[in-house]
């Protein structure tokens, strides 16, 4: 049979999992499917099920022909709710399909739409998380364009709504007043609800200034539990000798980078609560998700090196211990009431992400085959790297050698990929995404080197605070060593090196021709140019901020962060570089784009500056993605040969 050519189209075209569930009875596991491309001006997705034993092929239970997305089981395990914006697009509603009869019913028709829900165990009950709806008022404002936006007026946070499924009755609490919620969990005892609500629904400072609460969804009476760490997610209750807990994943405090951490804080029947303590401190592994178990304790799925690991809360630590590993990459995992049996999105070196299920022990096995059509392409080889940097600090990453070729045939033109984050990783699987990545290079003759350096997860908060005021720094160094690893061994050639990457990759890509000239060619994807003007004008100012080292509100300067800015060395820069940025981007603004261009520019730098209309941090729309494969492909063809 004869090999498939690897082509932009086979990968943009492709299907991916996401959002899973896994029932209660631990018997069916729903999912949602979408392209990794987007063709309309809305996104599609399918809601899925599929049993976990293997037996019979996935359903599907949805049409695709809306955004249907986040499903999540009734208690009775025959009923899945879920958003979906088939009625109006691009505003969610709360739908609900039986796993008999397949019908679809919607369940609210809420003025703004839904962001949030979870069906609680009263089966007439559900969580609906929504912001007000728009006031007569507010839609005249709308429809007469007399809205101006003055900051701090007129905020719409979401708030938590409890939604009589049989008699569409909704009540809204009023006991956290105009915090935005973002996160609740029910405790599996007695209903009582947990919830995480942010300061403001701005990113900044939401992120950095969380809460925690309690409800009695009887009384509607709400309970404050104080603050929680920055970037809190994954909230979760379990039970102990001394009473109810909750846990959660936050950045390790009291920093703003570093690596996350598990947190955990007894909850009294009244009275304040205790210290929230760290059960994870002096790991060298990260946790990623935190899973509620109703009848056991949490499991926390870890991004431990180049691979996955699943373990469980041992009470009597309390600390979390191994149960299970997966090679490479595991995300989206969940789990059943008895927390026997789980399902995550999998994918390994050279097997695309699918749904797999098994029990929480292990061996997970594939339920889905979502990409067919990559099964007859030759792949590259791709290895395991271990490494020291120049400090003796322990690294790893991958190399992936042009498809159906060898050492021996080296030496080979190498583009080096960095991550984003920094606190990302390179993982262990097949290496084919929207964004140039390894395989999509290995497979047109090029050798791949996908670093991780001091600053990114899988090796603990102690590896990834490094980053912390120090970007560029060290990390760069770790990067080098590697490539001078790759050249000293006959893999790389030496007068033929790219790098490129996205977000903090692209910050890594800039900083790296501003460092030095032996890079032929470079790509920005996203990238950042100026610390200080990110930390103003990012929606994450704090943490890039703490990245940067400064602000520029801090003095006249010079300040730290000018020192890690790569606009500040333009004036050094001869390799060509393409320039790549979503125009509404709200993370890493264009503006960063646009400062680098005219530097380069300035100094008569040979560049390529493209935007993409519509599109923000992510590259999203099907034409843009296979712009971005292209057009970077075709620049280091140009100049690496």
């Amino acid at each position: 049979m004869p090999l498939t050519q690897l082509t932009a189209e086979l990968v943009v075209d492709g299907r991916l999992p996401y959002a899973l569930a896994l029932s209660p009875d631990g018997k069916w596991v729903a999912y949602v499917v979408a392209p990794v491309g987007r063709a309309g001006d809305h996104p599609v997705g399918e809601v899925w099920v599929a049993a976990t034993d293997g037996t019979g092929s996935p359903r599907r239970l949805t049409s695709g022909e809306a955004y249907d997305s986040a499903p999540k089981w009734a208690a009775d395990s025959l009923r899945i709710y879920f958003l979906s914006d088939r009625a109006e697009r691009g505003t969610a509603q709360v739908h609900r399909v039986g796993l008999v009869h397949g019908i679809v019913e919607a369940v609210t028709s809420w003025s703004g739409g839904v962001s949030g829900h979870l069906p609680l165990a009263d089966p007439d009950l559900l969580a609906v998380v929504a912001a007000d709806e728009p006031s007569a008022e507010d839609e005249r404002r709308d429809r007469e364009r007399d809205d101006p936006r003055v900051w701090g007026e007129r905020v719409r946070p979401d708030r938590l709504r409890l939604l009589d499924v049989r008699s569409g009755k909704v009540r809204t609490p009023d006991g956290f007043g105009d915090r935005h919620v973002v996160e609740v969990t029910e405790r599996p005892d007695d209903g009582t609800l947990a919830v995480l609500t942010w300061s403001t629904p701005e990113v900044d400072p939401g992120l950095v200034e969380p809460g925690l609460h309690l409800l009695d969804p009887d009384s509607g009476m709400a309970r404050d539990l104080g603050p929680a760490a920055a970037d809190a997610s994954s909230l979760v209750w379990w039970s102990a000798a001394d009473g109810w807990h909750l846990a959660y994943i936050a950045k390790t405090p009291p920093a703003l980078v570093g690596g996350h951490a598990i947190l955990d804080v007894a909850v009294p029947a009244s009275g304040p609560v205790g210290e929230h303590r760290n059960l994870t401190a002096g790991t060298t592994s990260c946790p990623s998700i935190l899973v509620q178990v109703d009848t056991g304790t949490p499991l926390m799925l870890v991004a431990d090196g180049l691979d996955t690991a699943i373990h469980r809360l041992d009470p009597l630590g309390p600390h979390f211990v191994e149960v299970s590993r997966v090679d490479g990459l595991a995300t989206s995992l969940t789990t059943n009431r008895h927390g026997d049996a789980v399902a995550a999105v999998v994918s390994t070196s050279y097997e695309p992400e699918n749904v797999h299920a098994g029990p929480t022990r292990g061996p997970l096995t594939r339920l889905t085959d979502l990409r067919p059509e990559l099964r007859d392409i030759r792949w590259g080889v791709q290895e395991r790297l271990s490494y020291d940097a120049s400090d003796g600090l322990a690294l790893d990453g991958l190399l992936i050698l042009p498809a159906g070729r060898s050492h021996e045939d080296g030496p080979f033109p190498l583009v080096t990929l960095v991550h984003g984050g920094p606190y990302e990783r390179h993982v262990d699987r097949l290496r084919l995404g929207w964004f140039p990545s390894g395989q999509e290079f290995a497979t047109a003759g090029y050798a791949v080197f996908l670093p991780n350096p001091r600053g990114g997860k899988g090796h603990g908060h102690d590896f990834a605070v490094r980053a912390a005021g120090a970007v560029g720094r060290a990390e760069w160094t770790d990067i080098c060593a590697g490539i001078d690893l790759l050249v000293a061994d006959g893999v790389a050639d030496p007068d033929r090196l790219g790098i490129g990457g996205w977000s903090h990759g692209g910050f890594m890509a800039a900083w790296a021709v501003g460092q030095t000239n032996r890079f032929k060619a470079a790509v920005m994807g996203a990238g950042i140019s100026d610390w200080g003007m990110l930390a103003a004008t990012g929606e994450e100012g704090p943490f890039e901020s703490a990245l940067g080292g400064s602000s520029g509100w801090e003095g006249p300067g010079p300040h730290r962060h000018d020192r890690l800015s790569p606009i500040s060395y333009a004036s050094r820069i001869r390799t060509p570089v393409l320039i790549l940025h979503g125009e509404h981007d709200t993370n890493v603004p264009v503006s960063q784009a646009e400062f680098f261009h005219r530097a380069l520019r300035r100094f008569g730098v040979e560049h390529e500056y493209v935007v993409y209309p519509r599109e923000g941090h992510r590259i999203r729309e099907r034409n843009h993605q296979l712009d971005v494969l292209r057009r970077t492909r075709a620049w280091f063809d140009r100049w690496l040969g």
